[in-house]
């Protein structure tokens, strides 16, 4: 007696028809990408494009992206006959100093409420964590005076100091200091290293898509600050770049050339900062993402 085995055909046009589905959610998903990288993109273009132009050509319409001759003088008023190199100076100055110490001072504390037990750590912990939700207006005129009295008012330090420790900066440490194995301490306690040691040598290295993330944070909010410089600086030669552009728009000549040239060669700090990192903040999110 045989016996016949009976077959399901492979439901082949189904899934045919899912993978059709899933490649039209992906075109339609990049699409409206490309969209948005478009609408992001335009401003950008048009600066740079607006800065190789004429005063009397930049407000033209229809509005022409390439310029019809490049317009260089822009450029060369801006580096003649203006503090740009100077404001520049000053604004990589404050940025390079402030995000070096808040990457030192907010990994030393972070570092410390993750992996030491002390008195009062929550306690001292949750006093960081309220001091973050303070909006910076409302410690704005208590720090204005502490500068006063100090003297710092039109100097570097007034820029730098006060922002050396935020809170965020001290709680995105501990959160990533807490993965970080505590037998690698241990380890090096038993060699005889010291609590700096242990720092330098095994928290840092462990720790480098974290400081990527926090200093491109921090630097960015430090190039891009305006409100702060704005209030403790009176002096044209400490303006940063943020304070300084404004400055070249008079009640009878606005040069918008001028603005959007040192607009344009402000950003590039930026960008190259960030593609310099991309790697370590890449891993940084995505060890941030993968914490439970």
């Amino acid at each position: 007696m045989t016996t016949t085995v009976q077959t399901t055909p492979a439901s082949g046009p189904r899934f045919s028809g899912i993978k059709i589905r899933n490649g039209a959610l992906v075109s339609l998903a990049n699409f409206f990408l490309l969209i948005g990288v478009l609408l992001a993109a335009i401003p950008f273009i048009y600066m740079i494009s607006a800065s190789f132009k004429p005063q009397n050509e930049i407000f033209t319409f229809p509005v022409q992206i390439i310029p019809k001759e490049p317009f260089f003088d822009n450029y060369t008023t801006l580096f003649g006959e203006t503090l740009y190199l100077r404001w520049f100076l000053n604004t990589a100055i404050v940025a390079v100093g402030r995000t070096t110490l808040s990457l030192f001072l907010c990994m030393l504390a972070g570092f410390a409420f993750a992996k030491y037990d002390f008195p009062f750590r929550r306690v001292l912990f949750v006093m960081v964590l309220a001091s973050f939700t303070l909006p910076f207006e409302v410690v704005l005129i208590p720090l204005y005076t502490m500068m006063v009295r100090l003297g710092w008012l039109n100097t570097y330090w007034v820029l730098i100091v006060p922002f050396a420790a935020s809170a965020f900066g001290i709680f995105l440490a501990r959160q990533y200091a807490l993965a970080l194995p505590t037998e690698l301490m241990e380890a090096a306690r038993i060699d005889g290293s010291s609590e700096l040691g242990i720092f330098f040598r095994i928290a840092i290295p462990n720790l480098r898509p974290a400081l990527a993330v926090m200093g491109i944070i921090f630097f960015q909010s430090s190039w891009n600050d305006f409100l702060w410089p704005l209030i403790v600086l009176n002096d044209s030669t400490m303006y940063v770049i943020n304070l300084a552009l404004p400055t070249l728009r008079g009640p009878y000549n606005d040069q918008y050339g001028l603005v959007l040239g040192g607009a344009v060669i402000a950003v590039i700090p930026i960008i190259i900062i960030f593609f310099a990192m991309q790697r370590y903040f890449i891993e940084g999110i995505m060890a941030g993402a993968l914490k439970g």
